[in-house]
């Protein structure tokens, strides 16, 4: 089993937990909401949630760590149904591609919050703009 731990206020994120857990026959995926404070930090008291909060982590059987589009290629990757995915992001440029999209889009979900009408406190964000690790 691995570990997804998203933005449980980001409309992005609970549309991808929700499609994630209906295609997740197989139970493998389970996801931990990075505003349970206190459940993230008993089991990976390690990572930091500012870094966190920038984008999906996922952790593996062997507490690897994959952040981002590396995180959401490895969830793909437990699903029946997402392995065809899975190996269509593996073909050549796809990770330059998808990972330059995927913090477009985590950079400015907040923004796509809004769009859909939902209005959050924005503690690491300023204009829209959502910080991501360096």
């Amino acid at each position: 089993m691995i570990t997804a731990l998203y933005d449980g206020h980001c409309v992005i994120c609970q549309t991808t937990r929700r499609i994630i857990k209906a295609l997740d026959w197989l139970h493998r995926v389970e996801f931990l909401d990075l505003h349970d404070a206190a459940a993230v930090m008993q089991r990976y008291p390690d990572l930091d949630y500012y870094e966190m909060m920038g984008q999906i982590h996922v952790i593996d059987e062997r507490s690897r760590v994959y952040p981002g589009f590396d995180g959401t290629r490895r969830m793909l990757r437990e699903l029946p149904a997402g392995f065809p995915f899975w190996l269509l992001l593996h073909l050549p440029g796809m990770r330059w591609v998808g990972m330059r999209v995927y913090r477009w889009i985590a950079t400015h979900r907040y923004a796509v919050n809004r769009f859909f009408g939902v209005e959050l406190p924005q503690d690491d964000c300023e204009d829209g703009i959502c910080k991501l690790p360096q």
